[in-house]
């Protein structure tokens, strides 16, 4: 009776656990046709090790119950069969190469990076992510959102359960339109970081002096969060990844939206240096700035 009560109580604890927070036991399925391709692998793997488990302990099982002493029976006399060491070598050969074949399609999918219709960069630092559009020429650091990093501070008052998305969320996510294959290149500026988006199946360190790379087709329109995983210093756990995928009419006004604030900011910063010019002490301002 003790046990069952110490189940229960584990069975509620765990049951409390999914009720305060969305808790998964299996992969995601994702969002994208790699992560949809590698769950599936996923779960082909699982249930061939599941059908070895029940083979190998029902005839284990069986065994015992059948043939042990009480029963009367003795130990064979028997030091090896041939046929039956062919049969077990042959079988788990089958089954691994069962395994490898989906498993190498599936691998070789996720690291073709080749025909992509545009290209980001993607660069860790401490403690937030600058993404670089190569072709747009749209450039911008992605850092913890003000609402989160006011709630995390020691002795802010402030519940973290009532901010949205807590240490989930940033200022500025990464855009890109759906349909659209994307070359992820991903690189750090400081110490290894790690981008990983859950739903988008892959995972890829961010390494000094190093470029990896990946690729995302995301099928529907919606915002996707993601954490870096690598330990990289003190606030680690406060540099998330968001990434909104948009359709392509409005990742193009997106865009148009983005270009023209950079050209806004061109333009003020030559009114600036132009005044600078005629005003000797503001010119020491600016180049003190």
């Amino acid at each position: 009776m003790k046990i069952i009560r110490v189940l229960l109580a584990v069975i509620g604890l765990a049951l409390g656990a999914n009720a305060q927070a969305n808790y998964a036991l299996n992969l995601p399925v994702g969002v994208t046709e790699t992560s949809r391709e590698i769950h599936d692998l996923h779960m082909l793997i699982l249930w061939i090790c599941v059908g070895i488990g029940v083979v190998v302990y029902g005839v284990m099982v069986y065994s015992i119950m059948h043939h042990r002493k009480s029963k009367g029976v003795t130990p064979a006399t028997f030091h090896e069969n041939t046929k039956l060491e062919i049969v077990w070598t042959i079988i788990p050969f089958l089954i691994l190469l069962s395994m490898a074949i989906p498993a190498t399609k599936v691998m070789i999918k996720t690291y073709d990076t080749s025909k992509a219709d545009m290209s980001i960069k993607v660069t860790g630092y401490q403690w937030k992510w600058r993404y670089t559009y190569l072709e747009e020429g749209i450039d911008f650091f992605s850092a913890l959102d003000a609402n989160s990093n006011r709630a995390r501070q020691l002795g802010a008052k402030i519940d973290p359960a009532s901010v949205d998305h807590y240490l989930l969320n940033v200022d500025h996510p990464l855009v890109i339109p759906v349909n659209k294959k994307i070359r992820i290149l991903i690189t750090s500026a400081d110490v290894i970081h790690s981008w990983w988006v859950p739903e988008f199946g892959w995972k890829k360190d961010a390494i000094p002096g190093f470029v990896t790379d990946g690729w995302v087709k995301v099928d529907k329109p919606g915002i996707y969060r993601g954490q870096c995983t690598e330990l990289c210093g003190r606030d680690h756990g406060f540099m998330p990844i968001v990434v909104e995928a948009k359709t392509e009419e409005q990742y193009k006004q997106w865009v148009a939206q983005q270009t023209a604030k950079k050209e806004a900011a061109a333009i003020d910063q030559g009114s600036n240096l132009a005044d600078a010019a005629v005003d000797p002490a503001q010119s020491a301002d600016v180049k003190k700035n």
